[in-house]
């Protein structure tokens, strides 16, 4: 790897390790871990990263060479073994990952990158794949530009030869003393996190709000994005300390910092144990104005973090994680029974299945992102739209689920009258199908909008006579009336949910919806972050949905709040237009 500049990192020639030193990123998910680092490739946690000892350099080099020499015979194989009555199309596409294969990108350069860093040969080949990835990104082309996916299987193929000669290190044996670091991670990749115990994580890039900083703190993970070189600096197994709250990373701390974040770790694990007293109280102000804490989820598995937690029901199904990473699109039947899992743990509770959101950081498996712009482009229910007959598939199989249980539909990213027309078109279709064949679901199933676009927000009248429910999704929300990327954190310290603009779409939503007597809820991020409880209760917000790991830290703040005075300080909030005046209200707000 690239020797890091003297003045950040230096070497403990004594210790034979680096000596002590802090990078600073943006704190995705509270806490703090205390692990050892296992780095991992961009995107792919089964691929391994370590650095080669000098005197085994040529071995790691003969290990590259004997699996890019056997995936080049897999293919000549194949390409021997097509018939002369197949379609040219077939022998073209061998020839295509051939020539790809021979790219000195990926059967040379790896090779220099194991000499002159003496990183492992799945890594070299990976940063080199990254490397022609992004100059099939810049291809104006289309077709060109989607000839990324065959790089992919081409490397994925080389990979798997070298991952089965023995020679990569096992898994880090206690999954719980360990802190993942990364470049970057998608959402499906963070997934993956759900089978596995670890520690934290960090990442080089990413903002607060992305889909991999939501997915952490669902999992109650410590972790920090935005780091830009932690993946260069910090080598295998050095011992590392997670600050997730303050978005600092400590590596080799010497041992007067470890204690210290020992007895921080521990005041900390002392306070989740004082919070899980508060499971059976009833959620509602000083008042007694009671409140809705409903729990976000990715997949039917959640639904027991959500139940331990106490949430009074699901507010947000993310239907897409059962999409990702895997090859093929679930079928009805598939569908069917993880919503029905999630619908019966629930107990009679409400779950709310949002439709698929694809699209911009979330997208299917070798799919393009959606356009030269994701987050504007063929996203959500737009993207449900250009595919009928997989929107049919699962609006069929949510209706079925809807038989079990209290189920309600929401609909993603709408910004048009018409387009909560469609839906319900679509639905009465997938309805007249079921009706046909004798399969039973509610013939009441309440139908919602998600807030997220400014439009939307400034046309609720016009959505609202359409729909049953809303649910604010904030983080878009910002991200769409800022014009910020909240993936890219090099503009993710301007995403505000303060901002002033923000605040008035947000108190007229629901304040729309409550003249309307509609129900309204906010299922982003504000909802499960404390500083905002107050503030939200004070516009008028009665129905929260947040991630289970943050909901009973929220219900603690609503336990404490007292509405008049929220009420009062709220007003006062939208009035301001000074930003710090702002935060100093709030701040008087939380005292």
């Amino acid at each position: 790897m690239d020797q890091p500049p003297l003045e950040i990192l230096r070497v403990d020639a004594r210790a034979g390790r680096h000596a002590s030193f802090t990078l600073h990123g943006a704190g995705a998910s509270s806490g703090i871990a205390i692990g050892y680092a296992h780095l991992v490739s961009t995107a792919r946690l089964e691929v391994p990263q370590y650095e080669i000892a000098p005197e085994e350099v040529d071995q790691e080099i003969e290990r590259f060479d004997s699996a890019v020499a056997q995936v080049r015979g897999e293919f000549v194989g194949l390409r021997a073994s097509v018939p002369a009555s197949a379609p040219a199309e077939l022998g073209a596409f061998l020839d295509l990952h051939r020539m790809i294969l021979d790219d000195s990108m990926l059967s040379e350069s790896p090779r220099e990158l194991i000499r002159t860093r003496r990183c492992n040969a799945e890594l070299a080949l990976v940063q080199q794949m990254d490397m022609l990835l992004a100059r099939f990104e810049a291809i104006e082309d289309a077709y060109l530009r989607e000839r990324k996916a065959d790089v992919r299987q081409v490397v994925e193929r080389v990979l798997k030869a070298m991952l089965g000669s023995g020679h990569a290190p096992p898994a880090p044996a206690h999954e719980e003393n360990v802190v993942v670091v990364a470049h970057d991670f998608s959402p499906a990749d963070m997934i993956l996190f759900k089978q596995h115990q670890f520690a934290g994580f960090v990442t080089d890039l990413g903002g607060v709000t992305s889909h991999t900083a939501i997915v952490a703190r669902s999992l109650g993970l410590p972790a920090i994005v935005g780091l830009h070189h932690a993946r260069q600096l910090i080598r295998e197994n050095e011992l590392v300390i997670v600050d997730g709250a303050e978005g600092v990373l400590i590596v080799n701390p010497d041992e007067r910092v470890l204690a210290e974040y020992r007895l921080k770790q521990s005041a900390l694990q002392i306070e989740r144990q004082k919070l899980r007293r508060l499971i059976t109280a009833p959620a509602s102000t000083l008042d007694g104005t009671p409140i809705e804490l409903q729990a976000n989820i990715e997949l039917p598995d959640d639904v027991g973090a959500a139940l331990d937690a106490g949430a009074s029901g699901v507010g947000l199904f993310r239907t897409e994680f059962l999409f990702l990473n895997r090859d093929d699109l679930p079928g009805e039947d598939e569908q069917f029974e993880a919503y029905c899992s999630a619908v019966e743990a629930m107990r009679d509770r409400p779950v709310t299945i949002r439709t698929l959101d694809l699209g911009a950081d979330k997208t299917l498996n070798g799919a393009d992102r959606g356009g030269p712009n994701p987050a504007l482009g063929l996203r959500a229910i737009r993207f449900c739209f250009a595919e009928p007959q997989m929107f049919l598939t699962q609006l069929r199989a949510i209706l079925r689920a809807s038989a079990f249980g209290k189920v309600r539909l929401l609909i993603p990213m709408l910004a048009h009258a018409h387009e909560i027309e469609l839906v319900l078109q679509y639905l009465q279709q997938a309805r007249d199908t079921l009706q046909a064949m004798g399969i039973p679901y509610d013939h009441e199933l309440e139908v919602g909008g998600m807030i997220e676009i400014p439009a939307a927000a400034l046309a609720v009248p016009l959505f609202i006579k359409r729909l049953d429910f809303l649910s604010i999704g904030t983080n878009d929300l910002i991200q769409y009336t800022l014009a910020i990327d909240r993936t890219d954190d090099m503009v993710a310290h301007l995403y505000d949910p303060l901002h002033p603009g923000v605040l008035q779409l947000v108190a007229g939503t629901i304040r729309t919806a409550i003249k309307s007597g509609k129900p309204v809820a906010v299922c982003g991020e504000m909802a499960g972050e404390v500083a905002y409880t107050r503030l939200l209760l004070g516009l008028g917000l009665r129905q929260f949905s947040m991630h289970p790991a943050q909901l009973l830290a929220v219900k603690q703040q609503v336990l404490r709040s007292d509405l008049p005075e929220a009420e009062a300080l709220a007003s006062r909030i939208l009035r301001a237009e000074d930003p710090e005046k702002i935060r100093q209200l709030l701040g008087r707000l939380n005292a």
